[in-house]
């Protein structure tokens, strides 16, 4: 019997003693797990969680991340570049390929916040 392979992705917050989670998804593939996670990457740093342009791929409604606030800090540059620098995509990406989980974290030091988004390797079973 084939095991059924999925991808998990979540984008977290955390003031360093609780953590919550923003959103996530679990999708068929690692690329469609980088896919959402570039996404919500750019509609954190674009407009702190304004709705953007339609994506070429739509996974489905509703599974976008709440919105963040930052205040005083370079996490939306972080996020953006992240997002769409091919070095950091192709590191992430490859992480997922080898099994090991694909995280990026930016912090706001204004307010104490770190935000983290997070990509793995999952089975149905693991839910």
């Amino acid at each position: 019997m084939r095991r059924v392979t999925e991808y998990a992705a979540e984008v977290t917050v955390s003031n360093g003693q609780r953590c919550a989670t923003l959103g996530g998804v679990v999708v068929r593939n690692r690329r469609l797990a980088l896919l959402w996670l570039r996404r919500q990457a750019l509609r954190l740093a674009n407009s702190h969680g304004l709705p953007l342009t339609p994506e070429p791929v739509r996974l489905s409604a509703g599974e976008d991340v709440r919105p963040v606030h930052f205040h005083g800090s370079n996490a939306p540059e972080e996020l953006r570049h992240w997002a769409t620098h091919g070095p950091h995509q192709d590191h992430a990406i490859r992480a997922l390929e080898a099994g090991f989980p694909a995280l990026f974290t930016v912090s706001d030091p204004a307010v104490g916040l770190s935000l983290t988004l997070a990509g793995w390797h999952s089975h149905p079973a693991d839910r």
